[in-house]
């Protein structure tokens, strides 16, 4: 699947918006690509799962017995790609504000895991999600992104793969540029922030 066609999935789906976001970083920034739309349909999501499965080399992919994903955003995006795997499909969560592994889900020891996100932008809860799913027994071989935001700039001591890299300036809220400052912001998937 080429750039274009991977940015022709998310216009289809009406996920690529514009506009005041507040990322989950923290950081603002004017354009936001809404994963959860794009993976409203099954079929679309399975397409993106294939074609960001299909980069990973065979080595690695035969290796991987189960794709954990961090909730919410990614377990839609984990589960697709754990169909496209042939793998298991689990997910971490936050319930007291740090990652684990919960509801039955058990990884045997030194299970090889797929950690896979919908966006990446700074990496920051990634390497949460991958430290959980290593305390749970695992060992994340490899990390996945429908999206990575970071323009290069996430750095994780594995592999990481993403099905499309985009480049969007992301702000601190105290240096934000005046039209961007001039649009009420709001945190994508919730009501507008103050």
């Amino acid at each position: 699947m080429t750039r274009d066609e991977v940015l022709e999935e998310f216009r289809a789906a009406d996920a690529l918006l514009e506009g005041h976001f507040i990322l989950s970083s923290g950081l603002r920034s004017s354009r936001y690509l809404q994963c959860a739309r794009v993976l409203m349909d099954p079929a679309r999501g399975s397409r993106l799962a294939e074609a960001l499965a299909a980069q990973i080399p065979a080595e690695l992919r035969i290796q991987i017995s189960a794709v954990v994903s961090p909730a919410m955003g990614g377990v839609i995006a984990g589960h697709e790609m754990a169909r496209a795997l042939g793998v298991e499909a689990m997910f971490v969560e936050r319930p007291t504000g740090s990652f684990e592994l919960r509801r039955g889900f058990r990884l045997e020891p030194g299970q090889k895991v797929l950690m896979m996100e919908d966006v990446v932008t700074t990496g920051l809860s990634s390497r949460e999600a991958i430290k959980a799913i290593e305390e749970a027994g695992g060992q994340v071989i490899a990390m996945a992104s429908l999206v990575d935001r970071s323009g290069g700039k996430a750095e994780f001591d594995i592999p990481f793969f993403a099905l499309i890299e985009l480049d969007v300036p992301a702000y601190q809220p105290d240096a934000l540029p005046p039209e961007l400052a001039a649009i009420p912001p709001v945190k994508p998937g919730s009501r507008a922030a103050a």
